[in-house]
């Protein structure tokens, strides 16, 4: 019994759509989330998951990122905790611009600048 030359142009098609090749490179928007998760090799940058962490909020993030931003915020460290101390002392709740047009906003500015400078 012959085969249907349509049904051997099927075949030939479906043994090619199994031949080819699943891209290895993540694209798009959660390009970093496929290789983190382990179903891609890399991103379309080159990132593979060995350069890839979750930092504290769930984000993945490189490692030299992360590495270069936490040696940043120690530029910073001091004048953020003076901030958190002169909004405790002064009863702050809420949000207040830290040297803004309301006098609290003054007054929280003069009281961080002191705390930091001493």
């Amino acid at each position: 019994m012959a085969i249907p030359m349509r049904a051997m142009k099927a075949m030939k098609a479906m043994k090619a759509m199994k031949a080819m090749k699943v891209s290895k490179i993540a694209k798009g928007a959660h390009a970093r989330y496929s290789v983190f998760a382990g179903g891609k090799e890399k991103t379309y940058t080159g990132l593979k998951k060995s350069d890839l962490m979750k930092n504290k909020r769930g984000k993945i993030v490189t490692k030299k990122s992360h590495a270069a931003a936490k040696k940043n915020y120690k530029n910073i460290s001091g004048w953020t905790k003076a901030c958190q101390q002169a909004r405790k002392e002064l009863g702050i709740k809420g949000f207040c611009p830290v040297g803004g047009k309301t006098a609290q906003g003054k007054a929280l500015y003069a009281k961080v600048k002191s705390l930091y400078n001493a």
